[in-house]
């Protein structure tokens, strides 16, 4: 089948490797434009841009989807039929989504209708739930409130952090997607309404959601520790610096610090931190 993906982040890079597998033809990936990385700001592809530059497809990377009409007179010509988006990072205007005969399918990694919007696999881990998935679904012209195609559960072990979680659904989302597609187009699914009594949003975590509340239970600090890294972190301050805490553990409900890194230093061991700072105390922290 023809069709254009629209994707930004790693996320998006197992889907359209498993597209290009499964024998559909790739008439174009849209992608945001490079943006400045890191502390020295170097101008950076985003990860699907690396993606099909080695599958070596075409890429659009419009500043708008709303003011740039190249985008909507290249879904014109190029006659797709379907349109892909995973983790694009903006919102499809209503003038594309009505284009493609079959519309725009989306990839989103929750159990819809909880946890719509931007963040979902971190606010997952933050509420401690067991039970996580990815949810093929239409596209319309609200925040992930379209119809639902497929969705898959997943039951993450309790020790697996955001990268790791992440990596597992933008895999089982790619497979669920494959596997979605001709049953789509052929009319063997019934796309189910969401009930948006159920729906829950999520928001874009900043930097201050990530400092630690030590009065809060070890449980909820390690899921928040496991949901904000490595961005934007969690972190504390000791002795007026900051300390950013990158990896803990739970061992009898009891919080331990596995990996931090202090202001102005590389990333070292607690243990190795401790050689340093024997009088470290985590009811010293702020």
């Amino acid at each position: 089948m023809k069709l254009i993906f629209f994707g930004t982040s790693s996320f998006a890079v197992p889907a359209l490797k498993a597209l290009r597998e499964a024998g559909h033809e790739i008439c174009a990936v849209v992608t945001q434009p490079d943006q400045p990385v890191g502390r020295k700001q170097v101008v950076t592809a985003p990860p699907i841009k690396v993606a099909a530059q080695e599958l070596e497809l075409k890429i659009l990377q419009p500043e708008s989807l709303k003011s740039d009409e190249s985008i909507l007179k290249f879904l014109r010509i190029s006659e797709c039929s379907l349109c892909v988006v995973a983790a694009y990072g903006k919102l499809i205007p209503k003038s594309l989504l009505e284009i493609p005969k079959y519309g725009f399918i989306n990839i989103h990694p929750s159990l819809l209708p909880k946890y719509r919007g931007p963040s979902p696999i971190q606010t997952t881990i933050l509420n401690g739930d067991e039970v996580m998935g990815v949810t093929i679904m239409k596209l319309d012209a609200g925040m992930d409130t379209g119809p639902m195609l497929a969705q898959i559960k997943f039951h993450p072990a309790p020790d697996e952090t955001f990268t790791e979680i992440h990596d597992k659904l933008a895999g089982l989302g790619a497979e669920l997607l494959i596997e979605t597609i001709p049953e789509y187009i052929a009319g063997r699914i019934t796309p189910r309404t969401q009930d948006n009594t159920q729906a829950t949003t999520t928001k874009i975590f900043k930097r201050e959601d990530g400092r630690i509340d030590w009065s809060r239970p070890a449980r909820d600090i390690y899921n928040q520790i496991r949901a904000l890294n490595p961005e934007p972190g969690t972190w504390t301050t000791w002795r007026d610096k900051v300390l950013n805490i990158k990896l803990a553990g739970l061992e009898n409900n009891e919080l331990k610090i596995k990996t931090l890194q202090p202001e102005g230093k590389k990333e070292t061991s607690f243990k190795d931190f401790l050689n340093g700072y024997s009088d470290f105390k985590i009811s010293d922290c702020k």
